[in-house]
């Protein structure tokens, strides 16, 4: 599904809708993901968590449910062991923002994918 290179690529549909409902949780103030159970992610860190919420606070506008253009930035690379993916994410102003959800989806069986955090670049 997913290219093993040093390219660039965009983020494939099939991933849409797991990041749809991490965004989902984000915008609903749920950093840990405890009230958000998405199949096939890892549980958030609470230090994670602090910091996620603490870009978020520090950007200074409330996230909002994805907007469709978020795919037209959303890519991914591999990284040897893993593929790190970066969605900007949508705020209540900015169809496509700066603050950018990095995460890591680990070549496993089943694949996980981890929250590392989300920050402007």
């Amino acid at each position: 599904m997913l290219a093993k290179d040093d390219d660039e690529h965009p983020v494939p549909p099939e991933l849409h809708a797991t990041f749809h409902k991490i965004a989902d949780a984000f915008a609903a103030g749920d950093y840990l993901l405890r009230n958000h159970a998405i199949g096939g992610v890892s549980a958030v860190a609470p230090s994670t968590a602090e910091s996620i919420a603490t870009s978020i606070s520090a950007y200074g506008d409330c996230l909002a449910p994805l907007n469709p253009s978020t795919w037209d930035h959303a890519v991914y690379r591999w990284m040897g062991g893993y593929w790190q993916l970066l969605i900007d994410l949508t705020t209540q102003s900015e169809e496509v923002s700066d603050l950018t959800l990095h995460a890591k989806l680990h070549d496993a069986e089943p694949p996980t994918l981890e929250i590392e955090s989300v920050h402007v670049p």
